[in-house]
């Protein structure tokens, strides 16, 4: 793999203009400062994702590392990203343990079941991209569609901060959500864009310390499902944990119901990997669409490796694509030793402790930002594409998902089985929009170019 590199010019600067590109690379000590800084852009949100849906955030991290190696050997190095923890499917995951049980082992597998039969269906919708073009994607979720389904993601989530993290330290809570604020706008570079990962160890600290200062909390303990009184930060677990080992992996559980409420995110990971790779290609300067199918389908296949031993679900993340933009290194090198340094964390099982640690007052000043950062995302793909909601195909659909995102509204549909939230709005956009057009006369699918990538931003969310 090493000899697929050429060296850069000297290999130790870049003139003005220059770029190294996806088969270049530069001296080895600095590609690893490099991939240092992946490292750390990627780390914020691909173990707070684990942590909001419950599971291991060392086996995410562990299988960030794996699922990016997977992606670039089968986009051949022509792709340079990183797979982090998907936000997509948090609103699913904790439909399923509301329904099945809770934080317990037998829903953790009931959970990697679901995420790995959709990462299954990610793939096979890249292998149907490859093969048929990616104008499939667009006709099928043209724009509106797609930026409803990221809007209703995000927004559909705004429960998980009122109901179960804001309440079990609101003041800590607040102060984490204001201090991440001032970091993302203040600073403009490299720390803006880490701002995430900044305010969750400044939330993290300010815990520790309040418990040194005021002692035990009393107020709602997630742990327990009561209000109770009990430290902001338990050390115990990270006493116990060894050094080096294996996380704590799992097998997966299926079950059908399961399956249907974690789906509708891979509609939100179609439109977020073509985004991203769109993305790499302008700034890289060639042309991606024929590698977007292996790309999709590269997600989706590291999904499914992640989830059979009971990791989080993957997908490109548009952090380390503004890592890239503002080093205007673009050499698949870095990402190669990324995800090597994620993978070591992954076998640290005192790491994976510490982080299990995080207070939830402090996940909920964090996740607050994520969610709504997630839901504009959605906003701004309708703005960049010139949405009419003028149309009442457009208007009334998006608008009826929407709400029952937020709601969440719960649709019985047997004893046994419901449908709610994100799933149930989901499904209200994508069936409502394309029924209302064959109502009115315009066929069954949407046409239009897909989403418009500019500049990437400083999003939190992968």
């Amino acid at each position: 793999m090493v000899a697929g590199w050429t060296k850069h010019g000297d290999g130790r600067t870049l003139a003005p203009g220059e770029v190294v590109r996806p088969g270049e690379r530069l001296s080895w000590p600095r590609m690893v400062g490099f991939g240092a800084q992946h490292v750390v852009a990627m780390f914020g949100a691909t173990f707070v994702f684990p942590l909001v849906m419950g599971l291991d955030p060392n086996v995410a991290i562990m299988f960030s590392g794996v699922g990016t190696i997977m992606f670039l050997l089968i986009v051949k190095g022509r792709i340079p990203s990183y797979l982090g923890t998907s936000a997509s499917f948090v609103g699913g995951v904790l439909a399923i343990r509301a329904l099945m049980g809770g934080d317990t082992p037998a829903t953790d597998a009931i959970v990697t079941g679901a995420i790995l039969v959709a990462g299954l269906v990610l793939a096979l919708v890249g292998v149907a991209i490859h093969f048929l073009g990616v104008q499939i994607i667009n006709r099928v979720f043209p724009p509106v569609v797609t930026g409803a389904v990221v809007m209703l993601i995000g927004f559909g989530l705004a429960y998980v901060v009122a109901d179960i993290y804001w309440p079990q330290d609101q003041w800590i809570a607040l102060i984490t959500m204001t201090v991440t604020f001032v970091i993302i706008v203040l600073f403009k570079g490299f720390v803006g864009r880490i701002g995430i990962l900044l305010g969750l160890i400044i939330g993290f600290v300010l815990s520790w310390g309040a418990d040194k200062v005021f002692g035990n909390i009393t107020a709602f303990n997630a742990g327990t499902g009561a209000v109770d009184t009990h430290p902001r930060v338990n050390f115990d677990a990270v006493a116990s944990a060894d050094w080096i080992g294996l996380p704590s992996m799992h097998f997966p559980d299926f079950k059908f119901s399961a399956v249907l409420l974690v789906l509708p995110a891979v509609i939100a990971l179609v439109a977020e990997n073509v985004g991203h790779v769109k993305a790499v290609g302008e700034m890289t300067g060639t042309d991606v669409d024929p590698y977007m199918g292996r790309a999709v389908a590269a997600d989706g296949a590291a999904t499914v490796v992640a989830s059979a031993f009971g990791g989080s679900p993957t997908t490109t993340y548009a952090e380390n694509i503004g890592v890239m933009a503002a080093t205007r290194v673009y050499s698949t090198a870095a990402y190669y030793i990324a995800a090597v340094i994620a993978i070591l964390f992954g076998l640290c099982p005192k790491f994976g402790a510490l982080v299990a640690a995080t207070p939830g007052g402090v996940l909920g000043g964090i996740t607050v930002i994520l969610y709504g950062m997630i839901g504009l995302l959605g906003a701004k793909i309708w703005i960049e594409n010139r949405v009419d909601f003028a149309d009442p195909v457009n208007l009334v659909p998006i608008g009826a998902g929407i709400i029952l995102a937020i709601g969440p509204v719960k649709h019985m549909i047997s004893s046994d089985f419901t449908l709610e939230g994100i799933a149930l709005g989901t499904i209200v956009v994508v069936a409502g929009y394309h029924l209302l057009r064959v109502i009115d006369g315009r066929g069954g699918t949407g046409g239009g170019a897909g989403p418009k990538v500019s500049e990437p931003q400083r999003e939190a969310a992968g």
